[in-house]
């Protein structure tokens, strides 16, 4: 009996190795082949054949092992095709087998679906409720709202968690995200506001994030009304106003990021000022009014030390930057400039600030009152000093070439220009260098040289010097096309070299006849010594008689420049250029009308142009600041914004048609 009985169990023993094994054997082929199948299904699926979708997922639905593979094609497919009850069978299959709250929450999906949204919410606040305390189940939850486009119950359900957990700083990030995705800009701005208070550190995060966010000027003043309630509320947080500080800056109201700053700097009574940061700002935007009382209060609340001779150099280059503005530039007002450089750098000498002040008073001499050679030897003064440090030397380099570009000698110019370049390799500096160096090739007309400098620069690590370079190099480009020889190009540039050495009478009648004549008359000194001449028409012999016609002069005591050439090209390509050129120019020299007028046809006649919305802005801030035409410049600054959306000058143009509305009044501010 015994001998029978485990002869029985090793038979059965045997038979369920067997079933194993085959099963073992068999399952791959099995998995395989429904892989295939669900394939087929979402193919059919793809070309809009639903019929046989559905019966191949149906068929499918009856293995689990294909559940997760074929869930969420399958019930969707059910619901599009209104299936209603046939999913909420197929649901309710899956809830028995697998306690899975997404499987849960699809049976209220599909109450949804079907067109009974109270039930769904009934349903799905009871699921809520019964999971609320749970954290990992609420984020699922969360996140299937969410991918369902179900916004408020996400919200729900961390607002309750907050309540259950007696927390209500939980969630500030995820809960900021899903009221922006609900259009709450204030919720969303306030768990933000939650979120930096509990972590100040990321402070620049919640900037960013806001400045991406935030588009429209009046989400910045509902974003500036909250910060200052909380303020307000909490006047020992450093994080409400630092944010408002912000907040006027992102609006460029300098007026009121002063306020700010200077509050918070008297607060907190930081190493740094905060101000003095306001100042620098406002000056670099040529708000003088506000750098001026930005600096002045810095000077006056810190009596001594690093801060104090920070703000008194900024009053001092805030006076400059005005002065700059106001054409005709005033020789006696420079000359007061530099008295006041040159007290401050006695007063502070030798630190290095009181060595950028002798800096600043060599470049007022240079170009301002045409003292080059004064300039010279300043600047080599501060390059030799034992107290200089190597970035200020490097950049009285470059600046004492520029004084031997104005003097004409562009070779000491190069020299001092490539010296820089190399020992500020890969800097800022270095690539400014480098951009002097392609300016100069291209004054003296050899543009193929400056374009090989210039496809560098175009990768350079600074925005303004990579848009400088590809301006000029796409100047070059364009006039390469028409101009074969170059020649239209050359004088332009060559009148660009004389502007830049204040030579603005001349540059102003080469562009006249440029403009009018499509001709220059030059003297023949100056035109060979350019490259203008002679040309390829020209015979030896006819050359040879101008030569000896310009020594006759000489020897008869006439200037040795009386002998005249012409020379003539095609200068319609450039015509837009030598607009913006002329405008320039008429404004350095006071004669702000004809400024506007010229910058007016570069925006009538070429109104797709690179130079239509550098037109544009400028002719608003004529009518602005020099011909006090407040109205005109509104309508001017109101309709840049419409046409030109994209300009760099958008934000600066908003915020000029602001302060012409009077939104930033300083009794609105206060």
């Amino acid at each position: 009996m015994h001998s029978a009985y485990n002869n029985y169990i090793n038979t059965l023993f045997n038979r369920v190795l067997l079933v194993l094994l085959i099963s073992l054997l068999t399952l791959p082929a099995l998995l395989a082949q429904d892989q295939s199948e669900i394939a087929i299904a979402n193919n059919y699926l793809q070309s809009g054949q639903k019929d046989k979708a559905l019966a191949l997922f149906q068929d499918l639905a009856k293995q689990p092992a294909n559940i997760p593979f074929i869930h969420t094609p399958y019930l969707e497919l059910l619901l599009e095709l209104e299936k209603y009850k046939q999913a909420e069978e197929y649901l309710d299959r899956l809830v028995k087998r697998e306690n899975n709250i997404a499987y849960r929450l699809d049976v209220g999906y599909v109450y949804y679906r079907s067109g009974d949204p109270a039930r769904a919410d009934k349903y799905w606040r009871q699921i809520i409720q019964q999971n609320i305390g749970d954290t990992y189940r609420a984020r699922q939850m969360v996140d299937y709202f969410t991918a369902h486009a179900l916004i408020d119950y996400g919200v729900e359900v961390y607002e309750q968690l907050r309540v259950k957990m007696n927390n209500p700083r939980m969630f500030v990030l995820e809960l900021a995200n899903l009221y922006r995705l609900q259009g709450k800009r204030e919720e969303m701005v306030n768990e933000y506001l939650n979120y930096v208070t509990q972590t100040p550190s990321n402070l620049n995060y919640i900037k960013n994030l806001l400045q991406i966010l935030l588009t429209k000027p009046e989400e910045y003043e509902a974003l500036q009304r909250v910060l200052i309630e909380r303020s307000q509320r909490n006047p020992e947080s450093e994080v409400f106003l630092d944010l408002l500080v912000w907040v006027n800056l992102q609006e460029k109201n300098f007026y009121g990021a002063f306020i700010q700053a200077r509050a918070y700097d008297r607060r907190f009574k930081k190493e740094q000022s905060k101000t003095l940061e306001i100042g620098q700002i406002a000056l670099n935007n040529l708000d003088f009014t506000n750098a001026e009382k930005a600096f002045a209060f810095v000077a006056r609340e810190y009596p001594a030390g690093d801060l104090h001779l920070q703000g008194q150099l900024g009053l001092i280059r805030t006076q400059e930057a005005r002065l700059k503005r106001a054409y005709p530039i005033n020789r006696d007002s420079v000359r007061l400039l530099i008295r006041s450089y040159r007290a401050f750098a006695r007063q502070f000498d030798p630190l290095p600030a009181a060595l950028e002040a002798r800096q600043s008073q060599a470049l007022l001499h240079g170009y301002y009152l045409d003292e080059k050679d004064s300039a010279v030897v300043k600047l080599q003064q501060v390059i030799a000093h034992t107290a200089t440090p190597p970035l200020l030397k490097a950049r009285c380099k470059m600046d004492l070439g520029d004084m031997y570009l104005l003097k004409d000698e562009p070779w000491e110019a190069t020299l001092l220009y490539s010296q820089v370049e190399k020992s500020q390799r890969e800097t800022t500096l270095g690539y400014e260098a480098k951009l002097k160096n392609a300016k100069l090739s291209y004054y003296k007309g050899d543009f193929r040289l400056a374009q090989e400098h210039l496809d560098i620069l175009k990768e350079a690590t600074t925005r303004e010097i990579a848009n400088d370079a590809m301006e000029l190099s796409l100047r070059i480009k364009e006039n390469s096309l028409t101009d074969t020889t170059g020649q239209a190009l050359k004088l332009y540039s060559a009148i660009e070299l004389l502007l830049y050495q204040n030579k603005k009478d001349q540059a102003l009648q080469w562009l006249q006849q440029m403009v009018k004549k499509s001709k220059i008359q030059m003297s023949l000194d100056e035109a060979m010594s350019k490259n203008f001449w002679p040309p390829a028409t020209l015979s030896q012999e006819q050359l040879q008689e101008l030569k000896q016609r310009e020594a006759a002069n000489v020897r008869a005591g006439k200037p040795a420049d009386s002998v005249w050439v012409e020379i003539t090209t095609d200068f319609f390509p450039l015509r837009d250029d030598l607009y913006w050129l002329e405008s320039r120019i008429r404004a350095q020299l006071g004669q702000f009308a004809q400024a506007a007028a010229l910058c007016q046809q570069v925006v009538d006649e070429f109104p797709d142009d690179v130079l239509a919305d550098d037109a544009y802005f400028m002719l608003g801030e004529y009518y602005e600041i020099r011909l006090n035409d407040r109205a005109k410049a509104m309508d001017v600054y109101r309709d840049f914004l419409d046409r030109f959306p994209g300009s760099v000058y958008t934000a600066e143009a908003r915020k000029r048609f602001r302060l012409l509305r009077g939104d930033f009044d300083e009794k609105k501010v206060n």
